[in-house]
Parts: C-alpha cells; structure tokens; sequence
C-alpha cells in the first residue's frame, strides 16, 4: 500500500510512515497546494494510491459518485499529528490493508475504527 496525503495534514507524517514500513507521498511533492479534492482523488485513483487526509469531503466524494477508487483514509481527531495518533493509524492501516486495496473507506478516531467497503451505500 502507498499512501497520498492530503494537503491537511503535516509532511512529518511521510517520514513517520516510512519507519512503519509504509510507502507515502506528500500532496505538495507532486500537486498544486490549492488543488481541488477532485484532483487529489483522480490522481490518486490513477496511480492507485490511498488517500490519508482529514478532510471529511473525500468520503462525500466517494459516496455522490459511488466511486470505488481511490480508497480514503480519514483522521477524525483534533490533534492529527503522527506524535498523537501515529500509533493507531499504522495500526489501523495494517489491520484494513486488504480492504484499503480492494477499495475502502476507514476512518480512524481517537475512541475507534471504522471500515466501509466502496462503493458506499446508502445507510439502510
């Protein structure tokens, strides 16, 4: 798995990640810093990355065109530095790593783990 992060959250956690053993890529190396999250997820989807982000508008992305790719990783927590919740993040990543490859959407809170496989449904 190798990870797009979004432009919300700091590039520390490229070299944190890395030391888990988990490929990751800053948004600013490779894109616009105000890029649209469109863009963020069609590049993403193209190279078949998983987006990490903060942002609660890649899963209403995901869920208007019941998209199943890229698969999208969202920190729900107020302090979303990797010296916070690094810990649980790999955890969770490791632990969902078949799913975030098949096409998912995990969110990841400081109480607990959420997987949803994409495309999304609606709540039933």
């Amino acid at each position: 798995m190798k990870l797009l992060l979004d432009m919300n959250l700091t590039p520390r956690w490229v070299p944190y990640l890395e030391s888990a053993g988990i490929e990751a890529l800053h948004w600013s190396k490779v894109g616009r810093a105000n890029a649209p999250d469109e863009e963020i997820m069609a590049y993403a989807a193209g190279l078949g990355l998983v987006v990490l982000t903060h942002d609660l508008d890649f899963s209403a992305i995901l869920a208007a065109t019941k998209g199943k790719k890229p698969s999208v990783v969202q920190i729900r927590a107020q302090n979303v530095s990797p010296e916070a919740i690094g810990t649980q993040v790999v955890a969770a990543l490791r632990h969902t790593d078949a799913e975030l490859q098949a096409g998912a959407l995990l969110t990841i809170d400081p109480d607990r783990t959420r997987i949803r496989l994409l495309p999304l449904q609606p709540a039933s």
